[in-house]
């Protein structure tokens, strides 16, 4: 391997830099990790089911049969078009996630500085690394001394990383102090910041429960779609059925597959996102909102997501003989006066209010000194960690008053006043030095907890989510924020311990404990998937990059807005206002998709079961087939329509855990026995109509009638008796399915006792006036000439309502008392009540 440690002054020359460059050893930015927009319409596009519309589609065009190839077509492309829509935006997101900025660095060149484009770096650069800079390579420092290394972003720790010469830069991290020259050893998709991006943008798709029930529930009516067009298709061909007709029935029975309730999910997940929009949830991966449901552990960040990131001044404890107004008269002085103020000096400074003090020498908090201090007319003051300072002080603190407070996760930090009022700061050389130091007071400084994190806590553990902590602080102190949050267990467990557990191991330890320290991303990526492989439900909330791992292995990925651009990028939800308590309206939104859509799955799969038994039974009864394809679209009025309502009324109550069960429960006694009804009415009207013209006793007017309705001549056409049976046999089916579809709506939704023989009354009178707009709505379609001729069905007939109205009331009677006795919960040995 080609040797890289050069000399910091000397670097590459430019053609050097441009050899290796051409080699691919540049710092290019990570490209990809998403599927190709080729695919992505590929597979929604030209999926298995839409292949098949497509068939029947292209074939009912080349018979002329326009509108039934639209309705056959129509649903499966609406499908596809949005499922791909979601896809490429998502696509385009991971693709322009970046976590370096693009900012120009400092590069040795031929012997002299040279900025230049990060991804221009190759190689064996040497870069100047300066405060501020971000490191965009990994490799060691070669020289400088100390750098002080912010890695926040990368692991989680809050404080910054001292470095030597030899030690590594990580790509990602940020040079707070110091200055040296850095070695790129790794560039590009090698370096660490390289890898993290391309985890992040690698293409993750979790389908909730409920798509993966419904996706079973549609495979399912397939097959069944498909054993019955073989059936009939092979007595069609017997029976020597036009080519027409064979492509016509194939169509009605593609359409019984329900593949509209994959629209109506993707419409109640945008529905349900707007909704959730108003309480400060951002979601971008629309079908978060349900899977919030699902959660049954979430595990937390503590930094940014428990604590705002801010300290609070908890407590000030003088010493020895020194007063309590003394002590804050320092502190506020200290604070209000530093030239360059960090989190501590803020945070003292909003609690305390200080004097303007005209400062002779100052020197600023850094890591490698652990204090700071400060030189005016009012003594030398020194604010600083109790160890850092121990070595100066005149007496030493009681231990008991430090270790108890960072036992439960405080940061306690040693006011000192140097003995010598004329004392300096710096020793001859000029360095930061400690005079001789007598101690004053503790200043005990806490993490801010979020003031709803507490209620929060509680409502998940109450809803039984459980909770747990990934941190990259130390793990007492994790500790204790975790359980002022209200979050509790065992011993924390420090982060290194995981790396010598095997799987089986690691999930016996990450089911028992909740609070985990000193944690990198790989370890959060590890007890993430430890969780799901024990069949948790997971939810991960972070807002760094070290927490981007976890956010894409988790099934629900939650970001905080204030978080790093490419935390939220990968995220399915993000928290705009930096509220986790905001978690709870998106859960309780999601359990008013899954009421709504299991409601309507109660509404599709009844019709679907209905018009299968139909079918089966006329067809073994002899008769022609009892739907065209473009009477399949009155599902607009039967399903669509009621199920959006339906769907956006529901409440969010707690989800029925036998929603399967009780679908079969209520779908086999209503397809059952509409199906029966429906049946006898087709038969009546097809025999009706055959006896009819086959006794040559007809009326003329109704002989004029079926023959414009028909486009066929009486006594010419050798299929017209058949063709004028069948179409008033349908108009007479689908106007008795319709008006039985209205009423099925009111068994599902009662608003008084009249329907409530499946469950109980809920006093909304909306599901009412739905029924009723709903058969304004067909009335329509059956008066207006344009819509039934559109549907295929015929005009206004006295003879279609005379039996159909008498039959649903006999419908209706029937299915109370089966409902009420739950008969086919006995038949079935489902009589556990609802």
């Amino acid at each position: 391997m080609e040797q890289l440690m050069l000399a910091p002054a000397e670097g590459l020359t430019g053609a050097e830099a441009e050899a290796r460059r051409r080699r691919g050893e540049a710092n290019t930015a990570v490209q990809g990790g998403s599927r190709g927009y080729a695919e992505i319409l590929r597979t929604n596009v030209f999926s298995f089911f839409n292949l098949i519309l497509f068939g029947i589609g292209a074939a009912l065009l080349v018979l002329g049969r326009y509108s039934d190839a639209l309705i056959s077509v129509g649903l499966g492309l609406i499908n596809a078009v949005l499922s791909a829509a979601q896809e490429i935006r998502a696509k385009r997101k991971l693709d322009r996630l970046q976590l370096l900025d693009r900012a120009g660095v400092l590069v040795i060149r031929d012997g002299r500085e040279t900025e230049v484009a990060p991804e221009r770096v190759v190689r064996g650069d040497v870069l100047r690394v300066r405060p501020g800079d971000q490191i965009v390579v990994d490799g060691p420092l070669l020289d400088g001394g100390r750098l002080e290394a912010d890695e926040s972003l990368l692991t989680g720790e809050s404080d910054p990383v001292v470095k030597h010469p030899g030690d590594d830069l990580r790509s990602g991290s940020l040079c707070v102090a110091g200055d040296g020259h850095q070695l790129a050893r790794d560039v590009g998709v090698h370096s660490y910041a390289g890898r993290l991006t391309a985890e992040a943008r690698r293409a993750t798709t979790d389908k909730t429960p409920l798509q993966r029930g419904i996706e079973f529930i549609v495979r399912l009516v397939m097959a069944l779609a498909v054993l019955m067009s073989g059936a009939i298709l092979a007595q069609a061909a017997l029976e020597g059925f036009s080519v027409l007709r064979v492509v016509q029935i194939t169509a009605v029975l593609s359409g019984l597959v329900p593949y509209g309730l994959f629209f109506l999910i993707a419409l109640a997940y945008t529905a349900g996102a707007v909704r959730i929009a108003r309480t400060g949830v951002l979601v971008q991966q629309v079908n978060a909102v349900e899977s919030m449901t699902s959660v049954d552990v979430i595990c937390t960040d503590k930094t940014g997501t428990l604590t705002t990131g801010q300290l609070v001044l908890e407590e000030i404890v003088p010493l020895g003989d020194h007063e309590y107004g003394e002590a804050t008269g320092a502190l506020g002085g200290l604070a209000h006066n530093a030239t360059t103020p960090n989190l501590t000096a803020m945070a003292i400074a909003g609690s305390l209010s200080g004097p303007v003090w005209e400062v002779r020498d100052e020197v600023p908090f850094s890591s490698s000194l652990r204090w700071s201090g400060m030189v005016a007319e009012e003594g030398t003051w020194v604010l600083g960690a109790p160890d850092a300072l121990a070595g100066r002080l005149l007496r030493p603190v009681p231990a008991g008053e430090i270790t108890d407070r960072t036992g439960r996760g405080l940061r306690v930090l040693l006011l000192a006043r140097a003995e010598d009022p004329e004392g300096g700061l710096r020793d001859a050389a000029g360095r930061p030095g400690l005079p001789v130091l007598e101690p004053v007071a503790l200043a005990v400084l806490a993490d801010e907890v979020r003031p709803e994190v507490a209620a929060a806590v509680a409502r998940f553990r109450s809803d039984g989510v459980e909770l747990k902590v990934l941190s990259g602080d130390d793990p007492r102190t994790v500790a204790a924020i975790a359980a002022r949050a209200g979050i509790t267990g065992d011993e924390p467990v420090m982060g290194a311990v995981l790396d010598d557990l095997d799987d089986p191991a690691l999930d016996r330890l990450v089911a028992r404990a909740s609070v985990f320290g000193r944690v990198a991303p790989e370890h959060k990526e590890r007890i993430v998937r430890s969780l799901r492989r024990q069949g948790r439900y997971v939810a991960m909330v972070g807002d760094g990059v070290n927490d981007a791992r976890a956010l894409k292995q988790a099934q629900v990925g939650v970001a905080m807005r204030s978080g790093s651009a490419v935390t939220r990028d990968v995220a399915d939800i993000v928290l705009v206002e930096d509220d986790f308590s905001a978690l709870s309206p998106a859960q309780y939104e999601g359990r008013r998709i899954i009421n709504g859509i299991g409601i309507s799955l109660y509404v599709f799969l009844s019709r679907v079961a209905s018009q299968g038994l139909v079918i089966v039974s006329v067809t073994m009864l002899g008769l022609s087939f009892p739907y065209s394809p473009t009477q399949v679209g009155l599902t607009l009025f039967t399903v669509g329509i009621p199920t959006v309502f339906l769907t956006f009324w529901a409440k969010p109550t707690r989800p029925d855990p036998h929603l399967l069960r009780n679908l079969v429960r209520f779908v086999a006694p209503a397809a059952v026995v509409t199906a029966t009804f429906g049946t006898a009415i087709y038969a009546v009207f097809y025999t009706l109509v055959t006896h009819g013209f086959g006794s040559g006793r007809a009326p003329e007017r109704i002989i004029h009638e079926f023959e414009r309705t028909t486009g066929l001549t009486y006594g010419v056409d050798a299929d017209f008796t058949e063709a004028s049976a069948t179409i008033l046999a349908q108009t007479g089916l689908s106007t008795f399915f319709c008006f039985a579809s209205f009423l099925l709506i009111l068994f599902l939704a009662p608003r008084s006792r009249v329907f409530a023989a499946w469950t109980a009354p809920t006093g909304d009178k909306r599901p009412s006036w739905l029924v009723l707009g709903l058969m304004v709505a067909f009335g329509a379609v059956l008066c207006v000439p344009v819509l039934w001729q559109y549907f295929g069905l015929m005009g206004p007939s006295k003879a279609v309502f005379f039996v159909v109205i008498p039959t649903l009331i006999l419908w209706y009677l029937t299915l109370t008392v089966v409902f009420r006795l739950r008969l086919f919960d006995r038949l079935l040995g489902l009589e556990k009540p609802v």
